[in-house]
């Protein structure tokens, strides 16, 4: 656990630094909330036109505050913080919250001040949170430190937010739900401490059994990876992503750079660091309290018992949608369930008790499925009506439950009067949902969660046949510049050991034949120009060309009619290469580089319509073995290359290891920004790959 952030969570003394009297002030309620919650620490309102605010003596500065003191919320003009920061850093403090706004979200000169702070703050090692933001809670030692109305349950969700303006709204949501926080933070502008130092610091926090976040932006890719890949294997995290449908600067060199969205890195990351993604509020919060309420699902098959036809169908389409499985019972449940309830009742699965189901046959039903060694999982269903107490059905289902170590998920539909039943099924750590539909995407989300985390953690691969210097000085021969053409690529991934079917560059007709004679016919010839990119949309690839004759005839054919359509293009010759051989299944390999996460890795089906079809997985690199390959099944592609109807399985080895390569290949030179083979033609089991075509984007700095 980091120790720099420790006074954050439980500080000896809070500073109020600009506390206020007048009610209508933000200051007024941080200190308001502080003073009036089960916090033991001291709290010093510090203002020098004060002498006393509600009840507490209020100092003059932060100098004058007696000890022990570790932590100042700042809530005073933009302009006045470094002098407020280095008085704090002279006073010893460690750790400020900057309630304040006015910093980088303002323009260019907001972000100098908050330069300037940080800086401050760094050189007295003192830990900021903010600027602009709401400050935050410990629920179980009661601190609180925002301006919020309301403080939640203390519980084992820890949450945090880059945006202040949602944490206002996410408690009022919760309150009197029984939905439990251990932390809760609003970050801002994350000056310093980033969301992914509070998702260190929570992962190992005693209190906190999940971590719930809303994000903007990640700006270390690459340290959130590494860190919530750690904090996954301990204990799940629930992220909801904001602007994922940005456009962004999205590149048009290359078939990878134009589906290597912003947000695909960040769906890559997510899916190997374990966390779980989520589109919307509910699904934050309702898979979150699943989390931190229920035992892990011992597998996928699902029962459900419901008052009602309807809602128990939708349930079972959600099931169905989530890969969960709606088995049969056994025989001795099925007759224990015949004896006990209305004979008009359907006791298969879903076990229909009809709308007159008692609070008594709820408990019983439970009880029994509880025990039925063909059931995982137990979802009730209760709809409502005249003849029935929601809290009384909830009270069975509660005490039917009681001890078992299956998950118990319960649906009431309804608002109004549910809310009671709601307070005694989660105050005593069952969910309550409101929708048929959300128990099986929870369920699905820690499903998954618990794969992610069963799977082996294996290390990265290790690699021979890599010349390193050779692709280094490759590289230092492009300098200045744009892009490395198929000429170019060539060696630079045959210097990383990725197979590249025989052939070269020939300048005029004459060196195109002496190629041809080398290699080996027949042949192909491909266009070289840095303005031509997709050689085979522009017509400048001829095939099976058989004899010198053939090659000399069709290189002067080619020059004539690419001067035709491209009079922009400057034809610098021709790539001469063995025609490969005949079958293999096309694929695409390729790298873009993210801002963030660094490289990024894709797979897919190859070829000219990748961008049509769109069959792709991404990862961000460095990828093991088991990542890889879970890429290629991801795909429809994948599908193909492993036997589809009947067909010979394909060399996934191959692929693997052009995948693994080329991220090494992209991890040791960071001035390549984009690079793809394809195709990647690979061939049966142990035939291995050929790449027809590459090209490689250089950065422009």
């Amino acid at each position: 656990m980091p120790s720099s952030l420790s006074p954050f969570f439980s500080p000896a003394g809070v500073a109020v630094i600009g506390a206020s009297a007048n009610p209508q002030k933000l200051s007024h309620g941080i200190l308001y909330n502080l003073v009036n919650s089960t916090y033991t620490g001291g709290v010093y309102p510090v203002n020098p036109g004060a002498d006393e605010l509600l009840g507490r003596k209020c100092y003059p500065d932060i100098s004058a505050v007696p000890d022990p003191v570790e932590l100042a919320v700042i809530v005073l003009p933009a302009t006045g913080l470094p002098a407020t920061l280095e008085a704090c850093g002279k006073r010893g403090l460690k750790a400020a919250i900057i309630i304040s706004g006015g910093f980088k979200e303002v323009g260019a000169a907001g972000a100098e001040l908050e330069k300037q702070c940080l800086a401050i703050a760094h050189s007295y090692s003192m830990r900021l949170i903010g600027p602009n933001c709401v400050g935050m809670m410990s629920l179980h030692s009661g601190l609180n430190t925002t301006f919020i109305h309301g403080m939640p349950d203390a519980g084992g969700i820890g949450f945090l937010s880059q945006s202040g303006a949602v944490c206002g709204g996410v408690i009022d949501f919760v309150l009197g739900k029984k939905v439990g926080f251990s932390h809760f933070l609003s970050l801002g502008n994350e000056a310093d401490v980033t969301e992914t130092d509070i998702i260190e610091y929570l992962g190992e926090d005693p209190h906190t059994r999940v971590i719930a976040a809303y994000v903007e932006q990640i700006r270390d890719g690459r340290r959130f990876l590494e860190v919530a890949r750690k904090v996954s294997r301990r204990k799940p995290i629930v992220i909801i992503k904001a602007g994922r449908t940005g456009a962004g600067a999205r590149a048009v060199s290359s078939h990878t750079g134009s589906l290597a969205g912003s947000y695909t890195a960040y769906q890559a990351a997510f899916k190997q660091a374990g966390v779980i993604e989520v589109e919307d509020w509910d699904q934050l919060f309702d898979t979150a309290v699943g989390f931190d309420f229920l035992p892990m699902p011992q597998g996928r098959r699902a029962v459900i018992l419901t008052n009602a036809g309807g809602p128990a169908a939708l349930t079972s389409d959600a099931l169905s949608a989530s890969g969960l499985l709606l088995e049969d019972l056994e025989e001795g449940t099925q007759a224990e369930l015949s004896k006990a309830l209305n004979p008009s009742a359907q006791v298969g699965n879903p076990v229909d008790m009809l709308g007159g189901a008692s609070p008594q046959e709820y408990g019983l039903v439970v009880s029994a499925l509880l025990k039925d060694k063909n059931v995982d999982i137990v979802l009730p269903i209760l709809v409502p009506h005249e003849l029935t107490k929601p809290e009384l059905i909830a009270q069975a289902i509660l005490d039917a439950s009681r001890g078992s170590d299956k998950p118990v998920l319960t649906c009431i539909m309804g608002d109004a009067s549910v809310g009671e039943a709601r307070v005694l099924l989660q105050g005593n750590r069952l969910p309550m949902y409101v929708y048929p539909e959300t128990a099986p995407r929870v369920l699905s989300a820690m499903l998954r969660y618990a794969e992610w985390r069963a799977a082996e953690d294996t290390a990265s691969a290790e690699f021979t046949g890599i010349d390193r210097a050779a692709a280094e000085q490759l590289l230092a021969q492009a300098a200045g510049m744009d892009s490395l053409g198929e000429a170019e690529t060539r060696p630079l991934l045959a210097a990383y050991g990725i197979p590249v079917v025989p052939g070269g560059f020939a300048v005029d007709a004459e060196a195109a034949v002496r190629l041809a004679d080398a290699v080996g016919y027949p042949v192909v010839m491909k266009i070289v120009s840095p303005q031509i990119l997709h050689k085979s949309d522009a017509g400048g690839i001829r095939l099976n060309l058989g004899d010198g004759a053939a090659v000399r005839a069709e290189f002067n054919r080619l020059m004539a009619d690419m001067r035709a359509a491209r009079p922009d293009a400057t034809l610098e010759g021709v790539m001469i290469e063995k025609m490969a051989p005949r079958g293999g299944q096309e694929v695409i390999i390729g790298m873009k580089r993210d801002a963030g996460f660094g490289p990024l890795l894709m797979f897919g089906l190859g070829g000219v319509t990748v961008e049509l079809f769109k069959d792709v997985s991404f990862r961000v690199a460095p990828v093991n073995r088991a990542e890889a390959l879970q890429m290629i099944h991801e795909t429809r592609a994948g599908r193909l290359l492993t036997g589809f109807r009947g067909s010979a399985p394909a060399a996934l080895e191959a692929v693997v290891d052009v995948l693994l390569r080329l991220g090494q290949l992209a991890l040791d030179f960071p001035q390549i920004a984009e690079a793809e083979v394809n195709p990647l033609l690979v061939y049966g089991e142990g035939q291995g790959g050929l790449a027809l075509d590459c090209r490689v984007i250089l950065k422009s700095d």
